[in-house]
């Protein structure tokens, strides 16, 4: 379905409205800092219904409602989605109807359906499930919403790179799939000289391929990141990514795995399959102060305690050491000082403790600080 022509743009500013709608609904969510991996992780994991997915959601019920549009929603997805979609339908008190394929994990089917949403089974694939949710769509006179190709989700998902902006970072790697996170979050920060690094699995990798020219669809191989197996790239966020993300990694399954039983087993953090990814794409980034975002955590209990069976992961590895702390005072007083129109060093990064989580933020820049605060009984 074409996406509507009043509304087929998607802006920094549609993001930082975007943050203002979701701060009453939505605590940030925090900063652990990974020392086996050199790397901090933005736990979405930790997200209400257990993945990012919900903001996009969220905000594209409440821009409707501004707009006065009433219709009942329907969407197409693997699971995160439908669950995100569920959890805010049952806050706005809205009905909406989810459609996912018969293959997605158990845990999100039946986490849809506990929160109330109509859901419906359909197709081997989410792009099986998409045909019949826009069919459904047409002859009822439903409002189809796009797991990612729709500016009121892209410009939610953004709101994620909003909560890092105060923390500067130098690079956030994020996983794509349709492309909805990344082209909310390099919206975010991508005027603040923050590199975005996109991350795929061999195999899964539409966006990649259409990047390069070839958008025609794929048929993606089965893969432990069931999140980001779509067989065709958005059109919206291919158009916005063509122009702000920074890399694009493929990672191996093998790669995917491991980093997913380490996660676990070395920093305590449950995540699924696309929630590892960013994480596993981070090795091949060289940056000291680099986030990867930890998407989801909605992984199967079967599929999880099979591949703790099956994975052999490294010895942990000591964490690691540095002359000196880029996140101390010092070692920011010791770099240069950034341009008025640069983003200030961090004081999350500089005061949390490696191994700590860290929510606190600085005074975001410019118009963005009139979003930063946190709301009144929310987390810090």
């Amino acid at each position: 379905m074409p996406l509507d022509a009043a509304r087929a743009d998607v802006t920094a500013s549609d993001v930082l409205a975007a943050s203002a709608r979701l701060r009453r609904f939505l605590p940030p969510t925090p900063l652990h800092y990974a020392e086996r991996f050199g790397c901090w992780l933005k736990l979405e994991n930790l997200q209400r219904t257990g993945a990012y997915k919900v903001r996009g959601a969220l905000n594209a019920l409440l821009a409707a409602r501004e707009r006065g549009d009433r219709r009942t929603v329907i969407t197409a997805s693997a699971g995160n989605h439908a669950m995100g979609l569920a959890w805010a339908a049952r806050e706005l008190k809205v009905p909406v109807i989810t459609v996912m394929p018969v293959t997605a994990p158990v845990v999100k089917a039946q986490g849809v359906a506990f929160l109330g949403a109509t859901v419906r089974q359909s197709g081997q694939t989410y792009d099986d499930a998409k045909a019949h949710a826009l069919q459904l769509a047409e002859q009822h006179g439903f409002r189809y919403l796009s797991a990612f190709d729709d500016p009121d989700v892209i410009a939610g998902q953004g709101t994620l790179g909003i909560e890092l902006a105060a923390h500067a970072p130098e690079a956030v790697l994020v996983p794509i799939g349709g492309g909805g996170l990344a082209a909310g979050v390099a919206l975010a920060l991508k005027s603040q000289g923050v590199r975005i690094i996109g991350a795929q699995v061999e195999g899964v990798d539409a966006m990649a391929r259409a990047l390069k020219g070839d958008a025609s669809p794929i048929a993606p191989k089965a893969t432990l990141a069931d999140g980001t197996r779509v067989a065709e790239a958005g059109t919206l966020t291919r158009e916005i990514l063509s122009k702000l993300l920074d890399d694009l990694i493929i990672v191996r399954e093998a790669e995917l795995r491991e980093t997913l039983a380490r996660l676990m087993l070395e920093e305590h953090i449950v995540a699924e399959g696309a929630g590892a990814l960013a994480l596993a794409a981070g090795r091949r980034v060289a940056s000291r102060r680099k986030v990867a975002v930890v998407s989801g955590g909605n992984i199967d209990a079967a599929v999880f305690a099979q591949l703790l069976l099956d994975t052999r992961p490294r010895p942990p590895r000591p964490p690691r050491r540095r002359a000196a702390d880029p996140f101390t005072p010092e070692a920011s007083a010791s770099r240069s000082a950034p341009s008025p129109a640069a983003p200030t060093t961090g004081t999350a990064f500089a005061n949390a403790s490696p191994g700590r989580s860290a929510t606190a933020a600085a005074p975001l820049p410019g118009a963005v600080a009139a979003f930063s605060k946190t709301p009144e009984g929310s987390l810090p």
